[in-house]
């Protein structure tokens, strides 16, 4: 195997292991939709934003998967992650909402590097 066969087998794994948190999320949402819309009003997030939501998750997961319009799907999961650290997991007296924060700073992190560097060669948009 040469480098620029493990590189591009590495950058699709990598896409493959980050889009299915958030393909899985949005389709785990879609069963429980009542549960996650009384959790985000439950912080004041707006209930009428799960469909965007689940949406978000579903699309742009997909999109990182099979490496189409990438650096936006990157860009746009990236922000939604760390937002969601900042509105549902700030609260760092309990330590596992501040492991889920920094989760979420991680897999941002991975977007931002994503957005920066692209999806590799194997992908639908390879150049973006």
């Amino acid at each position: 195997m040469n480098k620029e066969m493990i590189n591009n087998a590495s950058a699709l794994v990598g896409r493959a292991l980050i889009a299915i948190v958030f393909i899985m999320a949005g389709y785990s949402k879609i069963g429980g939709y009542e549960g996650t819309q009384g959790y985000m009003e439950s912080v004041g997030v707006p209930g009428f934003l799960l469909p965007a939501v689940i949406a978000v998750e579903l699309l742009a997961g997909i999109a990182v998967l099979v490496g189409y319009q990438t650096k936006i799907a990157a860009l746009l999961l990236g922000g939604f992650t760390f937002l969601s650290a900042v509105i549902f997991h700030s609260d760092f007296g309990q330590q596992m909402q501040m492991i889920l924060f920094m989760k979420n700073l991680a897999i941002s992190g991975a977007f931002l590097l994503l957005f920066i560097h692209g999806p590799g060669q194997w992908a639908i948009n390879s150049n973006n």
